[in-house]
């Protein structure tokens, strides 16, 4: 297990045009597939008249949830190129969406992987990418004695303190 994962700091954005057909992309910091729906929503919205919005995304440390959409491209052509990308930049916690504007020219199965590979990777290349560190939240339960001790192990594994409770218990 690695302790730590890469995700972008905030939301960057990406461009590239292929047979005039425009490609924007974007990529969000996100933590949940509810933030992820209210994104595309709100894309959409702001988005109206494109003609696609193709996007996937990648959630928690050990980067096990995750979901591509083609919004209408031919299957595998859009979804997938963009969560290749996230895999291969490492990333988890991000949403990544490319806004399609036709441009009057049918790209082929080939072209549209190309184009939505190379749009989602200029928004990574824009991105400001972090590493964190993997959190959980314990409780530990222990005889005042113990203080000394529990402190000691805890500052060995380099464990942040948040809160300390010294309740007494008859």
């Amino acid at each position: 297990m690695d302790d730590t994962y890469k995700t972008v700091a905030r939301a960057a954005e990406g461009y590239i045009t292929e047979k005039k057909s425009r490609f924007i992309s974007h990529i969000y910091p996100v933590r949940s597939a509810g933030e992820v729906k209210e994104i595309v929503d709100e894309q959409r919205k702001k988005y109206y008249d494109a003609r696609h919005i193709c996007w996937a995304y990648m959630l928690g440390w050990e980067r096990d949830e995750f979901r591509s959409n083609d919004d209408g491209e031919p299957s595998g052509t859009a979804g997938k190129p963009i969560l290749g990308q996230i895999n291969s930049a490492e990333l988890t916690d991000v949403l990544l969406l490319v806004v399609r504007y036709f441009g009057g020219t049918l790209l082929g199965t080939g072209g549209l992987i190309k184009a939505y590979k190379e749009a989602a990777a200029d928004a990574i290349a824009h991105a400001e990418i972090v590493e964190k560190t993997v959190d959980d939240v314990i409780e530990i339960e222990f005889n005042y004695i113990l203080l000394n001790d529990v402190m000691r192990v805890l500052k060995q594994f380099e464990s942040a303190q948040w809160t300390q409770d010294f309740s007494e218990s008859c």
